[in-house]
């Protein structure tokens, strides 16, 4: 009776599990997966109303100076110049000097995208109402005012503002934007600088600083936080006064190198290269400690220049032949040359304490690079003997890990004049998506700011990384 009973028991069970196996069988399994950009609100954008003359009108004017930059000996964009015609938008200039700093060009050229076209997983929707917008972009083409002034403007007189055109618009831009509706809500809380080039803005920061500013990295703000920071500062704290990471978003240079994809890719010879000025300034003097260490050692390249007209084909090859690319710090933190490291997949070595970097959150840099402390890259051949330690099974998946992010640091949606939909894992989508990422941050600080009494001061605050 007892056998019966357990044979009962087990076909019953067994009968049980069969018709869950069956129903599984029929149903589709629940997708773990991070949120979509499509399933998460759109940022709403209102472009706010400045003359054409701040942002396409400065190309205009560009390709319509003669003779080339000062600041190079050839003109790159000699060609281009001659036979562009009335095409519109005019094209961002190809001087490597300028083309580094060109995601005002795409950003703006995303905003003018009209609806019909725009990507389903664009993380932005354009609205005409400032009053419903959650941010108000400021089409200012800054960087390109500030390098146009450096590369044809007086020479040394760019920190001057008598007799300086870039000036002249940064005061007239600020007026415009400070005395609109919009600003006087927020306080400017809420509007969106953008400032890839350190020194864009320059005369006006203060008047700009409590809206979210995009730019490459904190180094072109050194002068303004050294001074807050001689008040019993610290080098672990960001002064609150200027920039801050809890309300600005750090974006990647223009890459000037073309993508090299991981099926292109051939073996490398050279296990460190480095192509850059030698002498710099600030934490860029650690770079010339670095380059009498390094231009002796086996298999190691250290070349001057700056991938230019004649240099990029040097560059090209460098970096593609090269197992790591050497990315210490310049005047600033960081420069264009990470990111063409990053699209010739050649491993960052970056020897920058300080260094910020884009969408961090959204990608994690120490899955395809290699973070040395200045102290252990300054001990004589201590950085080479810590490269040719790393296995080829590392170095490997450092590279199929580079491959998969190639495309956030790109910003080339492939249409003419910037002016259509980008991809949804592009530079341009991430960045919003970062910004999307500042607002409840920013809306608290507006309703502060609403609820305080006249002539009260703000105390100095920081952020502590």
């Amino acid at each position: 009776m007892k056998i019966s009973l357990n044979l009962l028991l087990l076909l019953f069970s067994s009968m049980f599990l069969f018709s869950v196996l069956y129903i599984l069988s029929k149903t589709k399994p629940y997708p773990l997966q991070t949120p979509s950009i499509q399933s998460q609100p759109r940022l709403k954008v209102f472009v706010a109303d400045l003359p054409r003359s701040f942002n396409y009108g400065l190309l205009d004017h560009y390709w319509s100076l003669s003779g080339p930059d000062s600041r190079i000996s050839s003109d790159p964009d000699a060609d281009l110049r001659s036979s562009i015609g009335a095409r519109f938008p005019p094209p961002y200039p190809e001087n490597p000097l300028i083309k580094q700093y060109s995601a005002e060009y795409w950003l703006l050229g995303d905003l003018e995208t009209p609806a019909g076209t725009r990507d389903p997983s664009s993380a932005i929707e354009r609205v005409y109402d400032w009053s419903v917008a959650d941010v108000v972009f400021v089409p200012f083409f800054a960087t390109l005012s500030a390098e146009m002034e450096l590369g044809w403007g007086r020479k040394g007189g760019f920190l001057k503002k008598d007799g300086n055109a870039d000036y002249g618009r940064q005061r007239e831009v600020v007026d415009l934007i400070r005395s609109s509706n919009a600003w006087k809500r927020s306080g400017g809380r809420d509007h969106v600088f953008l400032l890839t080039d350190p020194i864009a803005m320059w005369h006006v920061r203060t008047e700009i600083s409590p809206a979210i500013l995009l730019v490459v990295d904190f180094g072109g703000w050194y002068k303004l936080d050294a001074k807050a920071s001689s008040h019993g500062g610290s080098s672990l704290v960001i002064q609150h006064t200027q920039v801050s990471l809890l309300k600005d978003v750090i974006v990647p240079y223009t890459h000037l190198l073309p993508r090299l994809h991981l099926f292109e890719d051939e073996p490398r010879r050279t296990l460190l290269y480095f192509k850059g000025a030698k002498h710099r300034h600030r934490g860029g003097l650690i770079r010339e400690k670095l380059w009498d260490l390094l231009l002796n050692e086996r298999n190691v390249i250290m070349e001057e220049g700056f991938p230019n007209a004649t240099g990029r084909e040097q560059s090209i090859k460098g970096m593609r032949s090269s197992e790591f690319c050497l990315h210490p710090a310049g005047d600033t933190p960081t420069s264009c040359r990470l990111f063409d490291a990053v699209l010739s997949l050649c491993i960052p070595v970056i020897i920058s304490d300080n260094i910020e970097l884009p969408f961090e959150g959204m990608v994690d840099y120490s899955e395809f690079s290699v973070f040395v402390p200045v102290g252990n890259a300054l001990q004589p051949s201590w950085l080479v003997n810590r490269l040719r330690n790393i296995s080829n099974e590392q170095k490997d998946r450092f590279r199929r890990n580079m491959a998969n992010v190639q495309s956030i640091f790109e910003y080339d949606n492939g249409s003419p004049g910037g002016i259509g939909p980008v991809p949804s894992d592009g530079a341009v989508n991430y960045i919003w998506r970062k910004v999307r990422q500042k607002l409840p941050v920013i809306k608290e600080a507006v309703t502060r700011e609403k609820r305080k009494v006249k002539g009260a001061s703000v105390p100095l605050r920081c952020h502590c990384v």
